[in-house]
Parts: structure tokens; sequence; C-alpha cells
């Protein structure tokens, strides 16, 4: 990560990025060695360039961890209906992969939210101790107006 003003979880994503290509590759694997026929979907790509607030980010990425979470447990609960054993050891460790995942985004969710509100607060109480009722500037308890040096 090159930018030192970046939020904390862009690490986090751009790890991801390369987990989930790798499980997608083991996927494959597993399924080509099993001679199943592997018929990849057509991925739309998102049409966001720009991702918004931290908050909106993390959000998108929660519902799209979530979305896959949920084909995990249907493609489970599938196999188990079949007794596919070992489809069902082989999907365990990316079930609870994703678990953490969505717990981390959760984590950083709440997080990133009430570190808005601190900050929106912060920065109106600044501006109102920063203003004075005559127009002047308040620092520490003291009013300074300008003018008073300017005659």
């Amino acid at each position: 990560m090159d930018d030192p003003d970046a939020p904390v979880y862009v690490p986090f994503f751009q790890d991801q990025a390369e987990v989930k290509k790798g499980h997608a590759r083991q996927f494959i694997r597993y399924l080509k060695e099993r001679k199943s026929k592997v018929c990849l979907p057509v991925v739309k790509r998102l049409d966001k360039e720009y991702w918004g607030t931290n908050v909106q980010a993390i959000v998108m990425a929660l519902e799209l961890e979530n979305g896959l979470h949920k084909l995990l447990q249907d493609l489970q609960n599938l196999a188990s209906q079949k007794n596919e054993t070992d489809l069902l050891e082989f999907l365990k460790r990316f079930v609870g992969k994703q678990k953490r995942n969505i717990k981390y985004l959760e984590y950083q969710h709440s997080y990133q939210k009430e570190f808005d509100v601190i900050y929106l607060w912060s920065v109106t109480s600044m501006k109102t101790r920063m203003q004075g009722d005559s127009g002047g500037i308040q620092r520490g308890g003291f009013r300074w107006n300008p003018e008073v040096f300017l005659n």
C-alpha cells in the first residue's frame, strides 16, 4: 500500500482480491479432479469506479461477502442433501473464512460510522468555538478580534 492516508481496511481489500482468486482456482481444480462439468457464469463487473465514502465502500464489500456466503451455504445444503461428504469438507473452510471476513467488515462498518460521527461532531464544535459572537475568533476561552489591531 503506497498511500499512507488510505483507510485501514484497504490492505484487507487488496489481500481479499488475491485470496478470492486463489479460492476460485482451488474450486475449479476440485471440480476438474472429480470430472465435473465446469460452467463459469458471466460475472458482470460492478458499475462503480468511485466507491463514495468509507462507509459506502465497506457496505458494498459487506453486501458482496454476504452474497458469496449465501451461495456457499446453498451449495453446502445441496451437498448435504446429496450426501457429498467430500464437497462438504471442501466447502467447510471457505464458509469459515467468509464468516471471519463478514465479522471483520461488520466491525469496520461500525467503527467507521462511529468515527464519522465523532469527526463531524469535532469539526462542528471546533467551528462554533472558533467563531465569536461579533465576528471574532475564540481560542481557548479568549475571543480574538483582528479589527482591534487594525485601528
